[in-house]
């Protein structure tokens, strides 16, 4: 295999949602959109205190594209309306279709809530081709 060279370099930027450190290196500065990807989110690393709300992302709709978030640290509760439901720990993996659109959420554990802990989690959003089901 060849070494390929490194062509540019593009920081991630900083949007916290709530408690939750959010980076976002796409889109970012200087980097729109790399289609088909339409986000990557690093959340974390950080350590939630005992009694916490844990994560934000409530019930809410998505539609046309995918979703892989990988579980680096702690725990995420998923429920949605395609009847996919739970708990994805540590080095596990969540792969949600959204096709023609369902709702869904993201939640922590009410275990997490109540212990607190670190967590990390990447998430990438993939744009699906116009018709995908």
């Amino acid at each position: 295999m060849s070494a390929r060279p490194l062509l540019s370099v593009h920081k991630a930027r900083r949007e916290d949602i709530g408690d939750l450190v959010t980076r976002r290196p796409v889109p970012g500065p200087g980097l729109e959109q790399v289609d088909p990807f339409l986000f990557l989110n690093h959340h974390g690393p950080q350590t939630y205190p005992p009694g916490n709300h844990g994560l934000p992302f409530g019930p809410h709709p998505h539609r046309g594209f995918e979703t892989v978030t990988f579980i680096l640290q702690g725990n995420l509760a998923h429920r949605d309306t395609g009847g996919g439901e739970s708990v994805v720990e540590a080095g596990g993996v969540q792969w949600m279709t959204a096709g023609r659109g369902l709702i869904h959420a993201e939640l922590s554990p009410e275990s997490f809530k109540r212990e607190g802990g670190p967590l990390e989690i990447l998430q990438l959003w993939v744009n699906l081709p116009r018709g995908s089901s």
